[in-house]
């Protein structure tokens, strides 16, 4: 049977609390309470810290944040130190991959290639770097990726963080379409310091409607995992409660 993703469009949000909500629909993904659901959602000002988060990175105390409105929050996703804020379409994907896409390389890879066709549709033509996660362009040549070893610069798109336990997945992929970038300097995003951070409005000067972004990464998330999808749901309002959001299978 082919996979039928149930997108949920949350609106903007802070971090803990969908952080606490993608925890909950994991577990009922993996009992087999609710199918497929893909969370889309702006977040509130936040630094989140993975696994593999080094206390360097975050440049700015605590304390400082705070006082920016910035909440920090540690996560249990891979990777070090990034950055969520309002004009980024966040994606959580809580998913089975089993039996036939247990492999994580290749859903990082689908992550990376969904952002890649939204950026497509904007104009944006970019790609992956082999030793670096996420999504990748060269501000000098938009319309041709000319790969990592070829561009003058490189600036990270989109980032990419994931957990998954008994191959039901969370965390997922964040995309900046217009978020504020000097955001970028509370942390060395990624732990990656030689290269900057764009985002669509800064490489074409328009700012798409986050909402309807996330439609569109619906569609196309569907297509790269060879799935059927629903409508777009609007639980913008809906309080975080697994039972509000959740769909049966």
């Amino acid at each position: 049977m082919r996979r039928r993703l149930h997108g949920i469009w949350l609106g903007r949000r802070r971090y803990e609390p969908v952080h606490d909500l993608q925890k909950a629909l994991q577990e009922a993904r993996r009992e087999g309470r609710i199918g497929d659901t893909v969370l889309f959602l702006e977040h509130e000002p936040v630094v989140t810290l993975g696994r593999g988060a080094h206390a360097e990175n975050l440049l700015v105390p605590e304390e400082l944040l705070a006082a920016r409105g910035v909440d920090l929050v540690a996560t249990g996703r891979g990777g070090d130190v990034t950055l969520h804020a309002p004009g980024q379409l966040v994606c959580y994907p809580i998913i089975d991959l089993s039996p036939d896409r247990c492999d994580v390389r290749r859903y990082v890879r689908d992550l990376a290639e969904t952002m890649r066709r939204l950026a497509a549709e904007h104009g944006i033509d970019a790609g992956s770097v082999e030793s670096l996660v996420g999504l990748w362009v060269d501000p000098g040549s938009l319309d041709h990726w000319p790969g990592e070893h070829a561009a003058r610069s490189l600036a990270k798109l989109g980032a990419i963080g994931v957990r998954i336990s008994r191959w039901v997945t969370m965390h997922g992929f964040a995309f900046n379409l217009s978020t504020d970038l000097e955001l970028f300097g509370l942390i060395v995003p990624c732990g990656i310091s030689q290269h900057g951070v764009a985002s669509v409005q800064s490489l074409t000067g328009k700012a798409p409607d986050v909402q309807q972004s996330a439609g569109r990464a619906l569609e196309i998330l569907g297509s790269v995992l060879d799935a059927d999808v629903s409508a777009l749901s609007d639980h913008s309002t809906s309080a975080l409660d697994p039972e509000a959001v959740s769909i049966d299978t």
